[in-house]
């Protein structure tokens, strides 16, 4: 017999990457099993965030945490995730429920922030509906670089996720 999923309530373990230059901050909705069991951000080998920022920056693709830290830091983006804790089934999105979003005021009070990017629908309609009054932001919605998101070649990411290199300075 197949035992079905059940939804789990988990907690956002990792902390913001950002600093006070950081100039673009970079939301996804909620770290993937892979990404927890990694404790970094967009740690599924197929998720193509890494291969798209370097590309765009001109660097290689950074591997390690470390190097994925003073990748971002270096090009001014900050990274973060719109929940806090959740319940939720595996790595599924749509599965989502209990939200509880993050408090966004200390990166973005300590920070030269100017723009706040989606990393696909999830994260833009979470934002929407769970922070945006709070922080007085507007937030500009990006295709998803998860593997889920297969319709878009990485040529197409590229292009779409311009801006973030581009408004870094």
């Amino acid at each position: 017999m197949d035992k079905k999923e059940e939804y789990t309530h988990v907690t956002h373990t990792f902390l913001p990457v950002y600093n006070k230059e950081s100039r673009v901050l970079v939301l996804g909705s909620f770290p993937s099993v892979k990404s927890r069991e990694q404790n970094f951000y967009y740690g599924h080998p197929q998720n193509r965030f890494w291969k798209v920022t370097a590309s765009l920056a001109g660097v290689p693709v950074p591997q390690t945490i470390e190097e994925k830290k003073g990748f971002l830091l270096e090009n001014g983006i900050a990274v973060w995730d719109v929940i806090a804790s959740c319940d939720i089934i595996g790595s599924s999105d749509s599965s989502i429920k209990n939200v509880v979003v993050n408090d966004f005021r200390q990166v973005l009070e300590h920070s030269s922030i100017h723009t706040i990017y989606a990393n696909g629908a999830k994260a833009y309609d979470l934002y929407c509906k769970y922070a945006r009054e709070r922080t007085g932001r507007e937030i500009v919605k990006l295709p998803s670089t998860s593997p889920a998101n297969a319709a878009w070649s990485l040529d197409r990411l590229c292009d779409a996720w311009r801006p973030v290199i581009k408004n870094r300075g």
